[in-house]
């Protein structure tokens, strides 16, 4: 009985991992209420998981799936206005599409409104929606829907009771109601479920059998980790950095050190002090991230990243940062409000006197913190991560700490420090020009969101381009600022021109440089570099060359076929027209030119779009996971072969198959990492040529 239980454990073990591709963060559930004897409302209730959304009725063709309602039947009853999304729907911009989307998070609701024309309705069809995350998105999902009733009654039979509503409910699961693989359907089939209804009309059989086993003893999906928190910490840590070269903050650094060793008796006593004065500005600095968090919540942040009136208002806001760190004026909080901590902080003792006075250097020193924490603050919190804010005030306010617990355990270090003087001067200028550089990025957004096609990608790098230029002329010394200091000679009389150090020299070298590797993007070379910030490519006006790839076939069978004529492997992609990780993955890896090669010369690329509304010949009705789904359009059809042969539902999705519709290597998801895709594709095209010989 016992190695029984132990086997029953294992078996569920190994059927949870058999599903471990499949997502299902979509449930629906569909009702109908009558509203009146001539009035129908069918309602699609769903709930969303947290970092999933799904995309409302009105977009555009050519962006992202919307969701529609597809009537099978209509009999006493006709539909009233279209479908419509109700409860909290918000708009942004998404760049990739260039036009800007609706969705909902945490709930989805979409009504339709039927008007009853007969005394009894019968109404059947299904409701087809698009969700995504960060990282991949689904084929397009249905929700079925059947409902029958008493509908419009004669007037000497209005008084009769009409029939109780009737409730009908269901999650996006193929075995009830998902004809093709939605949100929800994300059962996967086992490694030797028969897809006995699908037959290639010239393949091959063995193409569509299942490989779900043999893909999983590859390894995991190939997919890039979220280290986006990291990157928000290193961010912070460096704007620390530079934080303390500025002339607010590094000049304060030997005093304040030298007053905690003075006014202890023991120099342990001093350590601990400054220990405690450095943690308190990390105290002080993640409960500004942590502020900023709560007032705006998760899905504010979520949806500040693509709201244009908000990318306007971050786009201001360091345009005026970089106009103060340029010498234009200075941004300084109220006097009184420094005056006032620091009385607090000569009155009281003990620990509540180190944090006022760390809470002092924090009000001192904004004219120079100001705007490169909000710049910080602006970034993280346009990342959509809740918790970015306070992650990224955390590298920030160590950064800034660390210095003085450090000076303090070793005062002999202060000798060495560089004095102050005017090079800190030019820490700022060139802070000044990175603030304006970066506020493009934000209203380049609003210039997508409004169409005003005033920021297209060559403007933008011919702006970026000139900032960069300017920044190297400054740090030779061509130009000048109205607070850079001048040195004179020992009579006092003759103004003497600082002389460029060598490191600055290097600096010049390189913002000079960057503004000369992007002068080919204004005629459309891709500039990954920068590719994170400046506009789409779709707005570049004039392009010389392209390093395209393009799929030799869309149909599974007939690229099969081909490949196999002509001994090739196979590359699949299941990708689909509203997957904006698919374009980001073909703007920012398919167009390396190593890659590029691997795949046009190497590889029968076939790509298959999950969400091709081609109607098949016939509807197919396979049996899944113990129901039936129904297979109306094309894309139904590639769905279902990536869920049934392969055990996964996401896009984008790529693998690698020999000629005989065998794995070659593990597969591939979204992650931008040009080395890792071309290591996946040298890694298959070599086991390929093994398994030739």
């Amino acid at each position: 009985m016992k190695r029984l239980s132990i086997l029953s454990c294992l078996f569920m073990a190994s059927l949870l991992c058999a599903q471990a591709q499949i997502e299902n963060p979509v449930h629906f559930q569909t009702r109908q209420e009558k509203v009146s004897d001539t009035e129908l409302k069918v309602v699609f209730s769903g709930t969303v998981d947290s970092g999933w959304h799904v995309y409302a009725t009105d977009i555009a063709d050519g962006g992202p799936t919307r969701a529609e309602l597809t009537l099978e039947q209509c009999q006493g009853a006709k539909p009233k206005d279209k479908l419509k999304a109700t409860g909290k729907v918000r708009r942004a911009m998404d760049e990739m599409f260039g036009m800007e989307v609706s969705y909902m998070e945490g709930t989805a609701t979409f009504v339709q409104l039927f008007e009853l024309t007969e005394p009894t309705y019968d109404v059947s069809g299904y409701l087809t929606y698009g969700a995504c995350n960060d990282q991949a998105c689904l084929p397009p999902s249905t929700v079925e829907f059947h409902f029958t009733g008493q509908g419009k009654q004669p007037e000497q039979t209005k008084a009769v009771a009409a029939k109780p509503e009737q409730d009908v409910q269901g999650k996006t699961e193929p075995a009830e109601q998902a004809p093709q693989g939605e949100a929800g359907q994300a059962e996967q089939a086992s490694d030797t479920a028969a897809i006995a209804p699908i037959e290639p009309a010239d393949g091959h059989p063995d193409w569509w059998q299942p490989v779900i086993g043999e893909l999983r003893a590859l390894g995991e999906v190939s997919q890039g980790g979220d280290t986006s928190l990291w990157r928000t910490f290193l961010l912070g840590l460096l704007g620390g950095l530079v934080a303390l070269l500025t002339p607010c903050v590094w000049p304060i650094i030997p005093m304040t050190v030298s007053f905690f060793l003075k006014r202890a008796r023991e120099r342990k006593a001093g350590i601990r002090d400054a220990f405690l004065y450095g943690l308190s500005i990390v105290v002080i600095y993640v409960a500004l991230g942590l502020l900023v968090t709560l007032l705006f919540g998760a899905s504010a942040l979520n949806a500040l990243s693509t709201n244009a009136v908000f990318n306007i208002f971050f786009f201001l806001m360091l345009l005026v940062f970089g106009a103060s760190f340029l010498g234009g004026f200075e941004i300084t909080l109220p006097s009184r409000w420094t005056n006032a901590v620091d009385r607090k902080s000569e009155t009281t003792t003990g620990l509540l006197s180190i944090f006022l006075m760390a809470f002092t250097l924090s009000l001192v020193s904004f004219s120079c913190t100001g705007p490169i924490i909000g710049f910080l603050l602006v970034e993280v919190s346009s990342s959509g991560s809740i918790v970015a804010p306070t992650v990224g005030m955390l590298g920030f306010a160590l950064a800034l700490a660390l210095p003085f617990t450090l000076f303090a355990m070793f005062p002999a270090w202060l000798k060495s420090v560089p004095r102050s003087g005017n090079w800190m001067n030019c820490v700022k200028v060139c802070l000044g020009f990175l603030e304006l550089a970066f506020s493009l990025k934000f209203l380049s957004v609003a210039d997508l969101a409004y169409g005003w096609h005033l920021l297209d990608r060559e403007v933008f790098l011919s702006l970026w381009i000139v900032l960069f230029a300017l920044m190297g002329a400054y740090l030779i010394g061509w130009l000048r600022f109205p607070h850079d200091e001048d040195e004179y000679d020992e009579s006092g009389s003759v103004v003497v021109r600082p002389r460029t150090g060598v490191f600055r020299f290097f600096l010049a070298l390189l913002s000079m440089a960057f503004a000369l590797y992007m002068v080919p993007g204004l005629w459309g070379a891709p500039c990954k570099a920068v590719s994170a910030f400046a506009p789409p490519m779709t707005t570049q006006d004039f392009r010389l060359a392209h390093h395209e790839v393009s799929a030799r076939f869309h149909d599974y069978d007939e690229g099969m076929a081909y490949a196999r004529t002509h001994r090739l492997p196979v590359m699949l992609d299941f990708t689909g027209y509203g997957c904006v990780n698919c374009r980001k993955m073909e703007a920012a890896v398919w167009t390396d030119p190593r890659v590029a090669e691997v795949m046009n010369d190497s590889y029968v690329l076939i790509t298959l779009y999950v969400d091709e509304k081609t109607p098949l010949p016939e509807t197919i009705v396979v049996d899944e996971n113990g129901g039936q789904t129904r297979l109306r359009t094309v894309g139904d059809r590639w769905s279902y072969l990536q869920r049934a042969k392969f055990g996964a539902n996401a896009q984008p999705f790529y693998v690698l198959l020999d000629n005989e519709g065998r794995p070659l290597n593990r597969s591939y998801a979204y992650d931008e990492d040009i080395a890792a895709y071309l290591d996946f594709l040298q890694t298959g095209l070599r086991r390929y040529h093994e398994q030739d010989n």
